[in-house]
C-alpha cells in the first residue's frame, strides 16, 4: 500500500457503514483540537536515524525504521517570552516563571538548587509579574517541555570543549548543568516535579519524580542525597490550565481507547510479545484495528501521557497505567512478577551516536545495585535502550545505577487525528551550549570547569573554602557559598554576623 495512501484517517466505507460503525464502536473518537485540555507537544525530532546514527534522509516504507518520530508531526512546540520574567506556552495554556535563579543573585549555580520541601514553601511565596497562583509542576506538566532534538552528554570523551543541546529550550527556559564549581558533575541538571513516586526507589527510599534536561530522561530520585541531608533540584514553578495533564478516557467497543484529553486514540491491549525497536515501528505500521489503518508507534510524550502516577506494582499491584488498557505481564530480572517497559519511536541521541532509542516503564525501572536487582527508578520513569543488542551485553546492567538493559519492549500503538506523516521532514535546529571540560571533570570525585558565557573559568585548590572565598577575606558571605553551605547559612552563621568563618564549619 502507498505510504501516502495508508495514513488517511477512515478506510473507505459506506456512508451508512460509516455512521453504524461510528456510533456503536468509536463513540467519542472526534475532538477539535481547540477543545483538547492536553495536547501533547511534539518532541521535535526532525532527523531519522538507522540503528547507529543519524541519516541524512528518512527511510522509506520496507526500509529500516520507517515511521520513526521525525517523520510523524504533531503539535510544533512554540513559545512566547513575555516582558515579565515569565513564558507562555502556546500548545499547553501553561505559563512558566523562566528564571531557576531562585536566590536571585543573577547566576545560576548549586545554591539554586532547592529539597522537596523548600521548593514547595519557595512556590507557595512566589510572586512572579503579579501572580501569586503558581505551583510545583506535576511531572507531566515539566515533562511538556523536553524536546528530542537534544543530545546527551554521555557521548563526552576526554577533556576538550563540547558543544551540547539541551533537552529544553534555553532560549525560553532557565537552565544550567550541573554545578562543576561546587563539585556536581555535568549531568547534574535534574528539575523537580510535585509528583512522588507511591512505592519505593531502592527497596526503602522515598522517592520524586524529576526530569533531567541534559540527559533527557525521567527518573524517580530519592527524597534524600546518598552524600547525605535532602536530594536538591532546579526548580521551574507552572501557573495555568489545571487540567493539563489529566486524561479522559473513553473505551471504545472495538479494542481501542479513545483520550478525548489528548485527542490521542490508544490500542486497548498490547503487542504481548516483545520486540525489538525496528520490530516494534514495523508492527504498528501494519497493525489494522477498528477500520483504521494509521495507527503508529507513539513518540516518547505521547506514551508518557497515559502513565498513571497513582498506581505502581508494588501498590496496586498493577502497572502505572489505567485499568481501561490491557498489559502484558512479564517476569523481571530479580524474578518478580512485574509489566513491561514500552518502546517510543523516539531515537534518543548522545554526542557519538543514535543507537538508542527511548521507552516508558510501566511497571518497575529494575537496576543491579548491591548485588540484587531492585526498582531503582521507578514505574513511569522514561530512559532509553540499545535498537538492537545481543541480549547479552550488559548481564548485570549499565551505569551507576545498573540499569536493566532490554533490547526488546513491548508495544502499544496509537493513533489520532492530528498528527501529520512526512516521509522527509525539514531539519530544524536549536542552538547548543558549549562547556569546556578539564580532566577533573570527567571524574567521580571534585570536577570542575567554565561554561562558555560565565566568565573565568573556576579552578579548585583542594580547599572549598578557599575556592568560595573569592575576595580573599578569609569568611564566607551569603553570595559566595554554594550547595550545603547556602542551603544552611543561617544555622552555620552562629554569631549572626552574615558571613561563616572556618570555626563555624561542621567539624569532620
Amino acid at each position: 500500500m502507498n505510504s501516502d495512501n495508508r495514513r488517511q484517517i477512515f478506510p473507505k466505507l459506506s456512508t451508512l457503514a460509516f455512521v453504524l460503525w461510528g456510533t456503536f464502536c468509536f463513540t467519542g473518537q472526534a475532538s477539535s483540537s481547540e477543545s483538547l485540555s492536553y495536547k501533547i507537544v511534539d518532541t521535535g525530532q526532525s532527523v531519522c536515524s538507522d540503528a547507529s546514527a543519524q541519516l541524512s534522509t528518512c527511510p522509506v516504507q520496507g526500509e529500516y525504521g520507517f515511521g520513526q518520530d521525525a517523520q510523524y508531526q504533531g503539535y510544533a512546540p512554540s513559545y512566547t517570552a513575555n516582558n515579565d520574567g515569565t513564558v507562555s506556552d502556546n500548545v499547553t495554556g501553561l505559563m512558566w516563571a523562566a528564571s531557576i535563579d531562585t536566590n536571585g543573585d543573577g547566576k545560576v549555580t548549586a545554591a539554586d538548587k532547592m529539597s522537596y520541601d523548600q521548593a514547595v514553601s519557595y512556590i507557595a511565596n512566589l510572586n512572579t509579574a503579579g501572580f501569586s497562583d503558581w505551583r510545583l509542576p506535576t511531572i507531566k506538566e515539566l515533562y511538556s517541555l523536553i524536546l528530542f532534538d537534544g543530545e546527551d552528554p554521555s557521548g563526552i570523551n576526554g577533556p576538550d570543549s563540547y558543544s551540547i543541546r539541551p533537552f529544553i529550550d534555553h532560549r525560553y527556559f532557565g537552565f544550567e548543568s550541573g554545578d562543576m564549581a561546587s563539585g556536581e558533575r555535568l549531568i547534574d541538571a535534574q528539575y523537580l516535579s510535585s509528583t512522588q513516586y507511591v512505592s519505593k526507589t531502592m527497596g526503602k527510599d522515598d522517592t520524586v519524580f524529576g526530569v533531567n534536561f541534559i540527559d533527557g530522561r525521567i527518573k524517580g530520585y530519592g527524597m534524600q542525597s546518598p552524600r547525605g541531608g535532602d536530594k536538591t533540584f532546579y526548580i521551574l514553578a507552572v501557573r495555568g490550565n489545571s487540567d493539563y495533564g489529566v486524561n479522559q478516557f473513553v473505551a471504545n467497543l472495538n479494542g481501542t481507547v479513545h483520550d478525548e484529553a489528548t485527542g490521542l486514540i490508544w490500542q486497548t491491549a498490547d503487542s504481548v510479545t516483545s520486540l525489538d525497536w525496528n520490530g516494534a515501528l514495523e508492527y504498528c505500521e501494519n497493525l489494522d484495528l477498528a477500520g483504521r489503518q494509521d495507527w503508529r508507534l507513539p513518540n516518547v510524550k505521547e506514551l508518557q501521557s497515559i502513565v498513571d502516577y497513582s498506581r505502581s506494582p508494588a501498590t496496586s499491584n498493577s502497572p502505572s497505567i489505567d485499568p481501561v488498557f490491557n498489559a502484558s505481564q512479564i517476569t523481571n530480572e530479580g524474578g518478580e512478577l512485574d509489566y513491561p517497559n514500552y518502546w517510543s519511536s523516539t531515537t534518543h541521541m548522545n554526542l557519538k551516536n543514535a543507537k538508542n532509542a527511548s521507552y516508558v516503564a510501566f511497571g518497575r525501572s529494575m537496576g543491579y545495585m548491591r548485588d540484587n536487582w531492585v526498582d531503582v527508578h521507578g514505574a513511569g520513569a522514561q530512559r532509553s535502550d540499545p535498537k538492537m543488542d545481543n541480549g547479552q551485553s550488559y548481564p548485570q546492567g549499565h551505569g551507576p545505577q545498573g540499569d536493566a538493559v532490554r533490547f526488546e519492549n513491548h508495544v502499544r500503538c496509537v493513533s489520532d487525528n492530528n498528527t501529520r506523516f512526512v516521509e522527509q521532514p525539514e531539519t530544524t535546529e536549536r542552538p547548543t551550549k558549549t562547556y569546556t571540560l578539564s580532566s577533573s571533570d570527567l571524574s567521580d570525585s571534585k570536577p570542575a570547569g567554565k561554561v562558555e558565557g560565565k566568565g573565568k573559568s573556576q579552578r579548585r585548590s583542594g580547599d572549598p573554602f578557599a575556592d568560595m572565598d573569592t575576595n580573599g577575606d578569609n569568611k564566607l558571605s551569603r553570595s559566595e557559598v554554594r550547595g550545603p553551605l547556602a542551603r544552611d547559612f543561617d544555622k552555620l552563621d552562629k554569631n549572626r554576623d552574615g558571613f561563616i568563618t572556618r570555626d563555624e564549619l561542621p567539624k569532620r
